[in-house]
């Protein structure tokens, strides 16, 4: 089955056309187009078709964003997005839209061994749910329901629970965030934008003089969350302290969504930032968030944690999933 799929972000949009057997994906012609510089999907769709000669009858679409009766009005962009109009606009027999942490969930069991980094082994021959948590802009969360057979992936909000402090440090950091923002969700802290408010929390807290690559960030609305995470690789000890906080913050959330899920099945940290924080993951102020939960603790560390290391996830999900509404 072949299926003209798209990952669709603020900054770019990924289109290729995959290939479906079984679980496995096999993706062609992928380009990457810049996405405002576009006034719709559409527009760009009808672009890759004209480039690349596809003759796809069916399409998927991964989107940043809720979707609502095949609608979504994308986070990043002025765009808003319905599956029926694409459909009949481009010509598709069946166009299909979801959200882009759903797309990642539906693609997990087309990862291979060399696609995932393990950050804890859990039991041996794990079946059962699973979930995705994935830090990056923001904080997506999606489960994966195990009927038995195969998954079936579902799309959640859950980056937008209230954030629970559990020690003194981490009340004031909520206070801190409380004073700024007023209600203080999980993404705030578990995300690029959580690393930078951690940081600002802790050098506030601590009364310490900023690097001069974190100060610069800080001027220029640049990317905090990188240039804090160089700073904790040079050595500056509140740099440090904001990353390690982030990572035990990271793991109490995959685990908190984990127990929601019953996610015997494995946990899988997508997003940008944990490919990029492997070591950090895999020390132990993660684990120890992520186990962390009294009378659970041993139900806690029989659960597999991977890292998904193939940033094309979501469009072998896009793919699996109409291959799934199809039937």
């Amino acid at each position: 089955m072949r299926v003209l799929v798209g990952d669709i972000g603020g900054t770019k949009t990924g289109l290729g056309i995959a290939e479906v057997e079984g679980d496995g994906v096999t993706l062609e012609l992928h380009r990457r187009y810049p996405s405002r510089k576009s006034v719709s999907l559409g527009e760009i769709v009808t672009t890759f078709v004209d480039e690349t000669g596809c003759e796809c009858a069916v399409a998927a679409f991964a989107v940043a964003g809720p979707v609502v009766g095949g609608r979504s009005k994308t986070t990043n962009l002025p765009w808003q997005i319905d599956a029926a109009a694409l459909q009949k606009g481009l010509g598709f027999e069946r166009v299909g839209l979801l959200n882009d942490l759903e797309a990642v969930a539906w693609g997990v069991p087309a990862l291979t061994e060399n696609e995932l980094a393990v950050i804890q082994d859990g039991a041996e021959n794990a079946i059962g749910n699973a979930c995705v948590v994935a830090a990056g802009t923001g904080l997506g969360e999606a489960g994966m329901f195990w009927d038995g057979a195969q998954y079936r992936a579902f799309a959640t909000e859950g980056g937008h629970t209230d954030f629970a402090p559990t020690d003194e440090r981490e009340f004031a950091l909520l206070n801190h965030l409380q004073k700024r923002v007023g209600r203080v969700s999980w993404e705030r802290v578990v995300s690029g934008m959580g690393i930078g408010n951690i940081y600002e929390f802790l050098a506030q807290w601590h009364k310490a003089v900023h690097p001069p690559a974190v100060a610069e960030a800080l001027r220029s609305d640049g990317d905090i969350a990188a240039a804090v995470a160089e700073a904790a690789d040079n050595g500056h000890a509140i740099s440090q302290e904001a990353m390690e906080l982030f990572a035990v913050l990271y793991g109490r959330e995959a685990g908190n969504t984990a127990l929601k899920h019953m996610a015997m099945g494995g946990v899988y940290l997508g997003g940008g930032i944990a490919p990029k924080n492997l070591a950090l993951l895999q020390g132990p102020g993660f684990s120890e968030g992520f186990r962390d939960k009294g009378r659970m603790r041993g139900l806690m560390e029989r659960i597999p944690v991977h890292v998904i290391l193939d940033p094309d996830t979501p469009l072998y999900g896009a793919a699996r999933y109409m291959k799934a509404e199809l039937g």
